[in-house]
């Protein structure tokens, strides 16, 4: 007689109620590890197997947040230093980035939780067909205010700072600001991620326990969770576990 369902419902069960959708994170940051491992193991010689299976784990995850009332979901998709990849390997991944941004059109989940996409990075580095593909993706989108996901793609966190502090520079140097006036709040609205929430949460899968240049000024206060499993075998369970471990933490800011 198999148990494990049976057990494993009963133990979502339980886990579930301990959740308090009045305390959760209004922000949750998710790096997304384990793609290649996975495919690995399950004897794939080929990563994208696991890139295809981590795709497809994206909604199922969000949804979830959406319905624990968090906000913001910020998900590190690709970065910078991704590109070093193969080329056969990053060619697979825009085009699974493609794909995934032109569904958001006709999603109605997407709809139906009025989320507004927005791709956070260094846009203009990703193949045109992308691009386009974003572009379409956070038009349809822009008048949604009840959720917001940010798609960071291209992205690293040093690159965010560098773009910041270049644009603030062009600033002094036009006359429209002072050297003296800089202060934290200049900084933030400099950031790709302005007018949103800095992250209360952010998870990283894979066991890794590393940012990886993730939100590194948004980071500063940031509960951090990592879990012991890889992006695309994600399970509801280990997303309420992080909300749990959250919402058990005591929050003081440095105070």
């Amino acid at each position: 007689m198999n148990l494990a369902g049976p057990v494993y419902r009963l133990y979502e069960y339980f886990l579930h109620r301990q959740l308090d959708k009045d305390h959760a994170p209004r922000h949750v940051g998710i790096i997304l590890d384990g793609n290649r491992r996975y495919a690995r193991e399950h004897g794939m010689n080929v990563p994208w197997f696991g890139h295809h299976k981590g795709a497809q784990k994206v909604m199922e995850v969000l949804k979830i947040l959406w319905e624990a009332n968090v906000k913001v979901c910020t998900l590190y998709a690709f970065s910078i230093e991704n590109f070093q990849r193969k080329k056969n390997e990053v060619e697979e991944i825009m085009a699974i980035a493609k794909e995934k941004f032109s569904e958001v059109v006709g999603n109605p989940d997407v709809h139906r939780h009025r989320v507004r996409i927005r791709a956070i990075g260094r846009v203009d580095l990703l193949p045109k067909e992308v691009q386009d593909a974003i572009v379409q993706a956070q038009h349809e989108t822009t008048g949604y205010k009840d959720h917001i996901l940010n798609v960071a793609i291209g992205y690293s966190g040093r690159a965010e700072l560098v773009d910041a502090i270049r644009a603030i520079g062009q600033k002094i140097q036009a006359g429209d600001l002072e050297p003296d006036k800089i202060n934290e709040e200049v900084i933030e609205s400099h950031l790709y991620t302005n007018g949103v929430p800095d992250p209360d949460l952010i998870i990283r899968t894979s066991g890794e326990e590393r940012l990886s240049g993730f939100l590194l000024w948004q980071s500063a206060y940031s509960e951090l969770y990592f879990a012991q499993i890889y992006w695309p075998a994600v399970r509801r369970i280990d997303i309420w576990r992080a909300l749990r471990s959250y919402q058990q933490r005591s929050r003081r800011f440095g105070q």
